[in-house]
């Protein structure tokens, strides 16, 4: 008798039932003494996930290996598989639980003696290109807050009910991973990332177009919302095996250095269907710019470089002597135009879409010199003036996206001004822009003309006016200007952001001297 075929098993649940699961496991760590707030439950939340996720699809790995009757080799041996520990409800729990987790030297689940889980998990290393090296940056810096075991077994219990082998569930997991990733941000206050609102995200993506082929780079990763946007955007244009290989492995490139934000990011893109993410978890300003050379560049830079920040001496040496500053969102401008394609031997010429704030436009010192040279050895082609509050609540400095390449030196710069919608004064974290309202500057980008949001600027007058890019639209309708208060804390914020960057260079000057 003809036996029939082995199919694998992929139970599915409902977004109903995901969306309780999530919320079960958070009530469940509010009860713990040590998990205060949810910038502490919500990274505990991702890296059980993440285990869970990282077995699921190893299992199924596994199965199809052995149907196709080929050798397979676990990127987490035993005992320290979630299957191993995590998956039986009545497995291990209160202090043994603990033990195993965070103990350098504990007793494993298997009776025998040896490394806790987070000591074999960072000091797993790659073999021929898998996921060992992902898994040990992950947990390098990781750590278990929560001190109830008991409380800790209920969660790893729950999580249990997530089935990571179905797509549609997986899915709808990375829909709700994105809600729960605002929600650290907003936790974090003010020292959370700033949020890269996805309607911005995708209009970038969008315009800059990335082909399959390419290379795409985000050096200022966050949790991966630029390099997930093209993925997605990539992934229609796969129609052949190879295709799918190629947009897996070295295609996406990242870089993050904060721990928490690294964990988020891997989990991000896993969620999202990014295998092998390939996130550097160093600070990408530490290679000195002069040693970055072709091998190193890149095709495509999208990214959103943190505002505001500063760097530390050792850091600036990295840079040219005429172009040092503190200021970080200066430095990544530098190291973006280093990173560009240059177009030799037929390459395409690199491109890119950064976000700006609006110091950068009018800055004088170190931000007019970086201008000039953006200006003589890059295509500086448009600049989008984002409205008010598009990054509310997370920072009121108002923002614009660049996009240039290394076509040849600019000589004419589009400006675009996207409106507020009619009678909106501003944009908040509970109602941010949407991906309709940039409708009309996708329709106006390629068939550009001047209109009242659209105008155009030499590159004589800009250098005429000191490389001053702070321009206003000459095209709005005139009428008597009568600024909201909100408009009028926001500009104040401005002007002491613009003081701040001087201060910041006349501090680098007398440190130097």
């Amino acid at each position: 008798m003809k036996r029939s075929a082995k199919k694998l098993v992929t139970p599915n649940t409902t977004a109903q039932q995901l969306s309780t699961v999530i919320a079960a496991c958070r009530k469940i760590m509010r009860k713990d003494k040590g998990l205060s707030t949810d910038v502490e439950r919500l990274p505990l939340l991702t890296w059980v996930m993440f285990l869970k996720f990282l077995d699921d699809m190893e299992s199924l790995r596994e199965q199809e290996a052995t149907l196709a009757k080929k050798h397979f080799s676990p990127g987490i041996e035993a005992p320290y598989r979630w299957r191993d520990w995590a998956a039986q409800l009545d497995g291990i729990t209160g202090s043994e639980l603990i033990s195993f987790i965070s103990q350098d030297k504990t007793m494993r689940p298997d009776g025998k003696e040896g490394p806790g889980l987070f000591a074999y998990l960072r000091a797993l290393q790659s073999r021929n290109g898998d996921r060992r090296d992902v898994i040990a940056r992950v947990f390098k810096d990781t750590v278990n807050p929560i001190r109830n075991g008991y409380l800790l077994r209920d969660v790893i219990n729950k999580v249990n009910e997530i089935h990571f082998t179905s797509r549609d569930e997986v899915h709808t997991l990375s829909l709700l991973y994105e809600s729960i990733l605002r929600e650290i941000r907003d936790a974090a206050g003010t020292n959370g990332e700033f949020y890269t609102p996805r309607a911005v995200v995708k209009f970038m993506v969008t315009v800059i177009n990335p082909l399959l082929g390419e290379s795409v780079l985000d050096p200022a990763a966050g949790t991966g919302g630029f390099l997930v946007e093209a993925f997605q955007h990539l992934v229609p244009q796969a129609r052949r095996a190879q295709d799918f290989a190629s947009l897996q492995r070295g295609t996406l490139f990242g870089v993050e250095a904060k721990p928490l934000p690294y964990l988020l990011c891997q989990m991000n893109l896993l969620l999202h269907g990014i295998e092998y993410p390939d996130i550097d978890p160093e600070n990408a300003l530490r290679f000195p710019l002069r040693e970055i050379g072709d091998k190193e560049r890149v095709d495509i830079v999208l990214t959103n470089p943190p505002f505001g920040g500063e760097e530390e001496r050792g850091i600036l040496t990295n840079f040219p002597s005429d172009k040092q500053t503190a200021e970080t969102a200066l430095l990544f401008l530098q190291l973006i135009m280093r990173k560009l394609r240059r177009p030799i031997r037929g390459a395409k010429p690199g491109r890119c879409g950064v976000i700006v704030p609006n110091g950068f436009l009018s800055g004088e010192g170190v931000a007019a010199r970086i201008k000039d040279e953006l200006l003589t050895d890059f295509n500086l082609h448009t600049v989008v003036r984002l409205p008010n509050g598009v990054f509310s609540p997370y920072t009121p400095i108002p923002a614009n996206l660049l996009f240039f390449d290394r076509s040849g030196p600019t000589k004419d710069i589009w400006f675009y001004e996207q409106p507020l919608p009619a009678g909106k004064k501003n944009y908040s974290k509970t109602a941010p822009i949407q991906w309709s309202e940039f409708g009309p500057c996708l329709a106006w980008w390629k068939k550009r003309k001047a209109n009242s949001q659209a105008w155009k600027v030499s590159v004589d007058q800009v250098r005429a006016d000191g490389f001053n890019l702070d321009l206003q639209n000459p095209n709005r309708p005139k009428g008597p200007e009568q600024l909201s208060p909100i408009q009028i804390i926001d500009s104040l914020l401005e002007k002491e952001q613009r003081v701040v960057e001087l201060l910041k260079d006349i501090k680098q000057m007398v440190a130097g001297s």
